[in-house]
């Protein structure tokens, strides 16, 4: 459970160090603890948001060896979202983060018209009971109807830093796909930029006005049956990028039919499989990063959802020619 103190997150302390002495405390916070300006603004204008060795601090005072910095940020919560008892999977969680196993089926947060039964809609449920106040904070997003791993930071400094890490190529995400065909390559990437459909504004294509987009593949193993499973690390994160490259290699991902390939569609291969997976058969299987207050190395595994291990296991059984 996260530790309150009078309506604050537990601060976060720095002792300063021989780099720390004499320079002002704005630098220290900005180049050693990467506090951002929008940050700096909210601490400073709180009463016990940053103080030195216990007294209020302002941003020219001069630093000496053995001070004590500690950052308290007033605590949160996402009154405009609905608590709902959820069963939760998690697979990590401290006072400064939580990090989930999501299902299937299940959006990340409220949007318009879809208000309730969202991933929020479970954590906001989780944190009440447990008597924490925060607010819900995803660093990053999954699709609807891809599984796998999602982070959420439970105060703006652990956003704030792994929002960096992100921007920075610093977390690294591998996904699971299982899809039709075998790509050109045992391993390769795909380097081709991604915008928007003119006319569906939801959909995504390669196309040359769009932005630059890089993915990662490896195959995991070639089924005999015309399919593969990949391995598959994204070098950007664009709005359904796996889903798209892929796609444009001649690989569609299985079970995805807004994404669908006419000609895959009607194979052999996608009639024998109909009914095994109801949705893109897509999971955020790694996340590698470094914890946003500790700095220490973090590796999350989550293990495939009984719908990719059933796929898994008719690619498998399947005969060979059933595919393009």
């Amino acid at each position: 459970m996260t530790e309150r103190t009078n309506g604050y997150y537990a601060p976060l302390v720095h002792v300063a160090d021989a780099q720390d002495e004499g320079r002002m405390l704005r630098d220290v916070l900005r180049h050693r603890l990467g506090v951002s300006r929008r940050l700096w603004v909210r601490l400073k204008t709180t009463e016990a948001g940053v103080t030195i060795n216990g007294e209020k601090a302002y941003s020219s005072a001069r630093l000496a060896v053995g001070d004590r910095i500690e950052l308290r940020m007033p605590e949160e919560e996402s009154e405009d979202i609905l608590p709902q008892p959820m069963a939760l999977d998690i697979a990590f969680e401290d006072e400064h983060l939580l990090v989930l196993n999501k299902p299937a089926g299940l959006i990340v947060h409220p949007t318009t018209g879809h208000y309730a039964n969202t991933l929020a809609n479970g954590v906001v449920h989780y944190w009440r009971e447990r008597g924490e106040r925060c607010r819900f904070r995803p660093v990053h997003r999954l699709d609807e109807d891809t599984s796998g791993l999602v982070v959420v930071a439970k105060h703006p400094y652990a956003h704030q830093q792994l929002s960096v890490q992100m921007m920075a190529g610093g977390i690294e995400k591998k996904y699971r796909a299982y899809v039709y065909g075998h790509p050109p390559a045992a391993r390769g990437e795909v380097d081709a930029p991604i915008g928007r459909v003119p006319e569906d504004p939801h959909r995504r294509a390669v196309l040359p006005d769009g932005q630059p987009s890089l993915t990662y593949y490896e195959v995991a193993r070639p089924y005999a049956c015309g399919a593969s499973a990949l391995d598959v690390r994204l070098g950007t994160g664009r709005t359904h990028q796996i889903r798209v490259h892929l796609g444009s290699v001649g690989c569609p991902l299985i079970g995805d039919g807004y994404y669908a390939d006419p000609d895959w569609a009607r194979t052999a291969l996608a009639d024998r499989l109909a009914g095994v997976i109801g949705r893109q058969a897509l999971h955020a299987a790694l996340l590698a990063f470094r914890h946003p207050v500790t700095d220490e190395p973090l590796t999350l595994v989550a293990s495939l959802p009984y719908d990719l291990r059933a796929l898994e296991a008719a690619l498998e059984r399947l005969p060979a020619g059933l595919g393009l």
